[in-house]
Order: C-alpha cells, then sequence, then structure tokens
C-alpha cells in the first residue's frame, strides 16, 4: 500500500460527493424525510409509517432523485405516474416529488451554507501532491455550485454530476456508469481507479464496475453494511488514510 493508503497500481481516485467532499448528506437525508413524511401523511393519514433512517440508505441515498422517489415508493407498494423533468414541486409525480426535494435542499444551503470535510480536503491535496488523477462522481444537478461554494472545484480533473449524466443518458448509482464515464473521461482503466462513497448504491457501483478498490466512508455508523455491499476497506474519515500534501 502507498503512503495514500491505496494499493500501488492505483492511478486515479473517484470521489463521490455529498457525505464524502461535503457534509451535505445529512442536508439531503433531512429533506428527503420532510418530503416523503409529508406526502405518506396526506396519502394515509396520521398514522402512515414515516421515512426512516434505514429507507434512506437502501432506497435513496447515493441515487439520482426520480431513482430515489421511484425506489423508495415501490417499497411502501405506491406507484406515481412519472411526469416530466420539469413538473412542479407541488405535482404527484416521481418528478414532482423530487423536484420538491431539491428546491428544499438548495434553500436549506442557502440558507446554512455548505460545509466540506477537513480530512477530504487534506487527503485530495495529496492525491494531487502524488500525482493521481482525480474525479468528482455525484448523482446531484447542483455538483458544481457546491464544489464552487467551497472552493473546492480545481481538485478534480473531471466531473460527472447529475447534469453530465442527464446529458450522455447515464443511469446512475447503483449502476457503474457514472464511474466508468469518470474513468473513461480521466483515460485511466476502472481498475486502476480507486472509488470512494459513503453510500451503499455507491459501493455497489463500484464492485459491479470492478474497480481496483472501493474505500467506504462511514459517517452514519453503516460499517458493516458498507463492506456487505462492496467496500475493500471503510474508514470514518479519509485523514485516516495518510498522505502528506
Amino acid at each position: 500500500m502507498t503512503e495514500l493508503g491505496l494499493p500501488a497500481d492505483i492511478q486515479a481516485c473517484l470521489f463521490d460527493l455529498d457525505g464524502v467532499v461535503t457534509k451535505t448528506a445529512v442536508v439531503h437525508a433531512a429533506a428527503w424525510k420532510e418530503i416523503f413524511d409529508a406526502f405518506l401523511r396526506a396519502r394515509e393519514g396520521e398514522h402512515f409509517r414515516p421515512f426512516g433512517d434505514a429507507d434512506y440508505d437502501e432506497y435513496v441515498d447515493g441515487r439520482p432523485r426520480a431513482d430515489g422517489v421511484r425506489t423508495f415508493l415501490a417499497s411502501r407498494g405506491i406507484e406515481l405516474p412519472e411526469g416530466d423533468w420539469g413538473d412542479p414541486p407541488d405535482a404527484l409525480t416521481v418528478n414532482g416529488l423530487g423536484n420538491r426535494k431539491n428546491g428544499l435542499v438548495l434553500e436549506k444551503i442557502r440558507t446554512d451554507g455548505v460545509e466540506a470535510y477537513d480530512g477530504t480536503l487534506r487527503y485530495l491535496e495529496a492525491v494531487r501532491a502524488q500525482g493521481l488523477r482525480t474525479a468528482i462522481v455525484s448523482s446531484s444537478a447542483n455538483c458544481r455550485d457546491v464544489l464552487r461554494a467551497i472552493d473546492a472545484e480545481d481538485f478534480f480533473d473531471v466531473r460527472v454530476d447529475g447534469v453530465v449524466a442527464a446529458e450522455r443518458k447515464l443511469p446512475g448509482k447503483p449502476h457503474p456508469d457514472t464511474f466508468l464515464a469518470a474513468a473513461h473521461d480521466l483515460g485511466v482503466e476502472p481498475s486502476r481507479c480507486a472509488v470512494f462513497e459513503d453510500a451503499l448504491a455507491g459501493m455497489d457501483a463500484g464492485r459491479s464496475g470492478h474497480f481496483g478498490y472501493v474505500v467506504g466512508v462511514d459517517r452514519v455508523g453503516q460499517t458493516d453494511a458498507l463492506y456487505a455491499h462492496g467496500a475493500n476497506l471503510v474508514v470514518k474519515d479519509l485523514a485516516e488514510l495518510g498522505g502528506k500534501a
């Protein structure tokens, strides 16, 4: 293993955004709970079963917005019309619920700001200093704005986010396509790329894409699940991997 805590043949690092680089995963989780609980309460009454942490981890975290809505509702036996990507947030469609959640996230970010994980920023500096290529791979359509808010856009050679995935018609996590696209854009074989993810869907993508090394970042106490979904190593913070810029 190198001083970066990675196998010696790794040439590129592919990072998820929310929960790995920025502390926005908790913002997304809170927004999803608010949206889904309101939807379920209106549909089923006050005795509805609330959206919980396990629902977020299993059905929503790391997935594109519409996929998250569709997957969670299917777990409750609910099917909604797909609608259109431009549906208003009050539309009772998959896209409408997703857009309602996105608006809530943007409101929370505008109000509270965006904070980065210092350990990740230091690790990125070390990775860059060692000459490894880097990419940000996120299902978020707001990825670029968030990176700019923490002055971290220049840490990454390639960005494959929700906007790019839509343009290229790439399926989101747990499919490996966005990570594979980032590896392709960097000119590095997947077997020589390390994936850094906090979401179970991201672990699945790393495993099915046959990447060289998959690092799970456990911010919420799901180490065993991250290993079960394909992590080679799980850390609580990337600072644990070492590396000095």
